[in-house]
């Protein structure tokens, strides 16, 4: 691997995000690693962090389990909301069961085609280093059978780098699927996930009370639709128990807390 296709496909992963609304960050230093890309998308609930792997592997060389869980460990410090490794070659099948249950963004060669066929139109220099002339030319990227599993990019931002059979095509179903990404990643922000338990939880105590004025009835629906929701919005972008209880727990009692505060002041 060469430090000079490394920089190239550090700096077309680096461009593809800038044009999704990323604030992008190449080379980023940690007191113990080097991140190839570090982008900030700023939302309206605080800014949301992606740390990127770039690796320019031969294609009979696959990508591990090691790369995944050491940009997970990345992610946790930094405190980014996703994790994303871009290879020139493929996955492991354990890496590729891992990262589903993780949340881990994968792209492969094929993905990294895909992405470099939509963005030749803007004549980016960097993309004559990931085309592959002998590709097949396809409207529609579908993930080889050694990575089936393995996603495109990024959907969302100010751009959406899905790849779409037609611009003139776009139906709602279409945009509704380009929200998921923001919204998981607004799930996986802890302070957004306790706004929306403290909003969710009032408005359920809200509706209850104007059936039942009871303070004991509101004070324990107030209890348990916090709850609910606190592991309920976890387990929806968490698969892993030991995540959900401790996130969830995490939520739950920060909201509890909140509300507590909220009555003495009230």
């Amino acid at each position: 691997m060469s430090k000079l296709e490394k920089d190239r496909l550090v700096r077309f992963i680096a461009k593809v995000m800038e044009e999704s609304g990323f604030k992008v960050y190449k080379n980023y230093k940690t007191s113990r690693h080097v991140i190839d890309v570090y982008g900030i998308l700023p939302t309206v609930l605080g800014d949301m962090g992606v740390v990127v792997a770039c690796k320019n592997y031969d294609e009979h060389w696959e990508v591990g389990l090691d790369v995944l869980k050491e940009m997970e460990m990345v992610g946790k410090t930094l405190k980014a909301s996703k994790v994303v490794v871009v290879t020139s070659s493929f996955f492991t099948k354990s890496a590729i069961n891992y990262a589903a249950r993780r949340n881990i963004k994968l792209v492969d060669k094929d993905g990294l085609v895909a992405i470099a066929k939509k963005y030749s139109k803007k004549d980016y220099n960097e993309n004559s280093a990931l085309v592959d002339e002998g590709s097949e030319e396809s409207e529609e990227y579908t993930p080889s059978s050694r990575s089936s599993r393995t996603p495109t990019f990024f959907s969302g931002g100010k751009k959406s780098l899905s790849k779409g059979k037609s611009r003139k095509n776009i139906t709602p179903s279409m945009n509704f699927d380009r929200l998921i990404p923001s919204i998981k990643a607004i799930l996986h922000n802890t302070i957004a996930l306790i706004i929306i338990v403290l909003l969710l939880s009032s408005l359920v105590t809200y509706i209850i009370g104007m059936f039942n004025k009871s303070t004991a009835v509101t004070g324990i629906s107030k209890i348990l639709s916090s709850a609910l929701f606190a592991y309920g919005l976890v387990f929806l972008v968490e698969r892993n128990p030991n995540e959900v209880l401790t996130k969830g727990t995490l939520v739950f009692f920060v909201s509890m807390i909140i509300y507590v505060v909220l009555v003495i002041i009230v």
